[in-house]
């Protein structure tokens, strides 16, 4: 039974792209032994309420397994599951009932200035493994980009993921032609009725992304959709998206796992659900640089394929808490 005598919560800035933020909590046991969880681009009210609360809540308190914790927070539930896995010494897929030793990827290409160099940054994926891509498109950036991509390469699995930029679906409809597989958010959360009557219109499957299981049966209630993007930091634990995963799957929905963001524990867990049987969709743990990780192995696909860490403990992967302290903006402990 965990007990917990110390934790330590880190804010880290990452050094890519937006400059995004990652929550890093660290619970260690009477017995020295840790787990460490994440949550990507926490709202500014998250760490007060972790410094305040956090405390009280986890440390010297007896619990026999992460939901008793039930903390509402992705970084603390993640935390517990890899504190909890590793006193069993269980991986965390395992735990949470993957099957899946391997996983293939799809790699993600952001709109290019143009056609020609979107064809050689493709051209590229696939000489590296990929046989999975997709396209971001945006209005104004759509069927073009998805027909050149798809006369270079007639045979390449193609998805495109509107980013929730889309009011109308006309321009999505008009891709259909270029066998894509997926249409992937293309209106803001929660316009249910223009997802159901985009996949009305088109073959490829639409997919949308929840945050709860309860969010989820709105879609499926109207079949607006036939993939769930399964974010597992997005939830408030990992039970949670476990539960949406399973409504999903028995409604015959496809499921990708995307979590391409974060210093590399976010994207482990993603790896983790994503070995889920119901997730039947190539995963998207690819975005950032390798280079910007603090595990070991570093999270990402070789060769177009993910190893699911079935060897190790919990997460399966080494934390360089040197490079964490390092990078920390601020932090706290208790």
């Amino acid at each position: 039974m965990p007990r917990v005598r110390e934790l330590e919560v880190f804010r880290l800035v990452l050094p890519y792209g937006r400059r995004s933020e990652s929550l890093l909590v660290k619970l260690t046991d009477y017995a020295g032994m840790t787990g460490w969880g994440e949550a990507l681009d926490p709202e500014p009210k998250t760490w007060t309420r972790l410094e305040e609360s956090l405390s009280a809540q986890l440390i010297g308190v007896d619990w026999e397994h992460p939901d008793a914790v039930a903390s509402g927070d992705p970084a603390v539930d993640m935390a517990c599951w890899d504190l909890w896995t590793r006193m069993r010494g269980v991986p965390l897929a395992e735990a949470i009932g993957g099957t899946r030793t391997s996983l293939v990827a799809t790699v993600r290409l952001e709109p290019d200035p143009s056609l020609e160099s979107l064809v050689s940054r493709v051209n590229q994926q696939v000489c590296a493994g990929y046989g999975h891509v997709t396209l971001d498109v945006r209005p104004g950036w759509d069927v073009e980009p998805v027909r050149a991509v798809r006369l270079a390469y007639p045979a390449l699995t193609l998805a495109v993921d509107g980013g929730g930029a889309y009011s109308e679906g006309g321009q999505l409809v008009a891709l259909d032609s270029y066998g894509v597989e997926v249409i992937e958010r293309p209106f803001p959360v929660g316009d249910v009725y223009a997802h159901a009557s985009l996949q009305d219109e088109v073959a490829a499957s639409v997919a949308v992304e929840v945050r709860s299981s309860a969010e989820l049966d709105d879609y499926l209630t109207l079949r607006a959709a036939r993939v769930l993007i399964l974010r597992p930091t997005a939830f408030p634990s990992l039970s949670e998206a476990r539960r949406a995963h399973d409504r999903a799957a028995a409604a015959g929905w496809d499921i990708q796992c995307a979590g391409g963001q974060g210093a590399g524990l976010a994207r482990a867990a993603t790896v983790a659900v994503a070995s889920l049987p119901g997730c039947t969709l190539p995963c998207d743990v690819t975005q950032p640089p390798r280079n910007n990780q603090i595990v070991t192995p570093i999270v990402g696909a070789n060769g177009g394929v993910v190893a699911v860490p079935l060897t190790q403990a919990g997460l399966g992967h080494i934390i360089d808490e040197a490079r964490v302290r390092r990078m920390a903006k601020d932090s706290f402990r208790a």
